[in-house]
């Protein structure tokens, strides 16, 4: 009603100026009945009015249609139904429009499954020559060999951040939940990145009941815990540092905690750690900052219904704990 009242404006402004200047013609002709004047006014005012609500009634749909501003889009039209010659051109112009719009999104859609789809094949692919150069310097002793070990991890570690990353839109179809065992999960995890901690001088302290369990996707969790585990690595700058990894029941809810003795965030970049590429100030003195591994781990935790926190203070460290709510 009110959409309609706005467009009408023009036609009622210019229905009272015509009916004034109409009047004072009449008034300085000589004729000087004012009941006759008000009357013919009160006439035509009620013609006016009758065809007001005529236009409205007709048009109804497509002015409560104009004015929603949410839901889908398809329904903007769905509910009009043309009764008029504008009403019968806005619906036609928004299901083309519409029509436009599904077929423009599926091209992108199609360009993006197709870019996915690359991108998980690229990366297998670059797995396997990876895993044959760790066969190769397994065993051997030169230090030089030890360094070239450490840049093959940091390239498996950009692979998997790549991977999960192309994969998070597609999460739904690819998890399995199953019961765990945490200490068992933190031991593999920790084993697998032992290279991690030795590069950076730190070291593992688990304490995680070996009865405590939590129901969540193995891959995915795994992920999650590597990415937590190699920021306190990376951000723990002194020798002989201690990662912590502690499992404990908390209301109901069982928690892991991840803390480290490293250099800790700034209260001014707390609020945005979990987006997207951003690093904060500590990514100006550690270049291999991407801003990608807390976003994955809250995202990641958030689609398995666990909730992820964050404490942490400069120079003092930082705890980020997994909440296992579901």
């Amino acid at each position: 009603m009110r959409l309609f009242l706005k467009e009408q404006r023009p036609l009622i402004f210019i229905y009272l100026l015509q009916l004034s200047v109409i009047s004072l013609v009449y008034w300085l002709d000589g004729y000087r009945n004012i009941a006759v004047i008000l009357y013919a006014a009160l006439l035509s005012g009620a013609v006016l009015l009758l065809y007001l609500t005529y236009r409205y009634i007709t048009q109804r749909t497509l002015y409560r249609s104009l004015e929603q501003r949410t839901g889908p889009a398809l329904d903007l039209f769905k509910e009009i139904h043309p009764g008029t010659p504008l009403s019968e051109a806005v619906y036609q112009l928004l299901k083309s429009q519409y029509r436009s719009y599904l077929a423009s999104l599926n091209v992108q859609e199609e360009k993006i499954h197709h870019q996915v789809q690359f991108m998980n094949q690229w990366v297998h692919q670059m797995k396997t020559p990876l895993s044959v150069m760790h066969l190769m310097l397994q065993d051997e002793d030169d230090p030089r060999f030890h360094a070239f070990g450490d840049e093959l991890d940091r390239l498996q570690k950009g692979l998997d951040l790549v991977l999960y990353t192309a994969r998070l839109d597609a999460f739904e179809h690819d998890f399995v939940v199953e019961q765990l065992s945490l200490s068992g999960l933190i031991k593999t995890v920790v084993s697998a990145q032992k290279r991690l901690f030795i590069r950076g001088r730190v070291y593992p302290d688990i304490a995680v009941p070996d009865l405590l369990y939590v129901h969540s996707d193995e891959k995915w969790l795994t992920f999650t815990i590597t990415q937590l585990m190699t920021n306190a690595v990376k951000y723990t700058v002194k020798a002989g540092g201690k990662v912590y990894f502690r499992g404990f029941l908390q209301e109901g809810h069982t928690v892991l905690e991840v803390t480290d003795e490293g250099v800790g965030i700034q209260e001014s970049d707390l609020p945005r750690v979990f987006d997207a590429y951003f690093t904060g100030e500590n990514g100006r003195s550690f270049q291999e900052s991407t801003g990608m591994g807390l976003y994955l781990a809250k995202q990641i935790c958030g689609k398995l219904g666990h909730r992820l926190e964050l404490e942490s203070k400069p120079d003092q460290g930082t705890t980020v704990r997994i909440i296992f709510e579901a």
